[in-house]
């Protein structure tokens, strides 16, 4: 197992993409990383959009980036709502200051964005945000998936194997 010893953040607010959560979870369980699901509330169940429920195991407080080897944003509509979470800002700028990978995927970039951290970076995403990541300062590209340094970046669910190979493969290096 790949990820042994790596513990890994999925942030989540209602509304997160059905694949773009469950699929790294899953992947990255399989590999021997332990995954947090961190939300505003403690053992809270959110709803993706289609209807697949998860529940959360802490809240952003409780984080401390420090303890953790890797962040995952996932897309649909909750990152709308999570870029709202000062907690969230910083475990994301936090993450990106230590250089430890940061995957997004679809609408997920607007969480960065107002993180501030993408300026200079080469990305992609859904393309329906592609002005928001360019007016960001982003170098925006439409491809399966960009790795820029420790920020792992792709386009929608079809993209999720591509997206994770390269996510673990960073992962494991650091």
């Amino acid at each position: 197992m790949k990820l042994q010893n790596k513990k890994v953040i999925q942030i989540v607010s209602d509304d997160f993409e059905d694949l773009e959560l469950w699929y790294p979870v899953m992947r990255l369980r399989e590999e021997g990383a332990t995954v947090h699901i961190v939300a505003e509330k403690p053992d809270e169940e959110y709803i993706g959009k289609y209807g697949v429920p998860v529940v959360s195991d802490l809240t952003f407080q409780d984080i401390d980036p420090n303890e953790y080897d890797a962040i995952l944003v996932p897309g649909g509509w909750s990152p709308d709502k999570l870029r709202r979470y000062e907690d969230v800002l910083n475990m994301v700028r936090e993450m990106d200051n230590q250089e430890k990978p940061i995957g997004q995927i679809c609408h997920a970039g607007w969480v960065l964005i107002s993180a501030d951290i993408l300026k200079g970076r080469k990305v992609t995403s859904t393309p329906g945000i592609k002005d928001d990541m360019i007016n960001a300062g982003a170098t925006w590209v439409h491809e399966p998936v960009v790795v820029d340094g420790h920020i792992i970046s792709s386009r929608r669910p079809p993209d999720l194997p591509d997206y994770m190979r390269e996510f673990i493969k960073v992962l494991a290096e650091k």
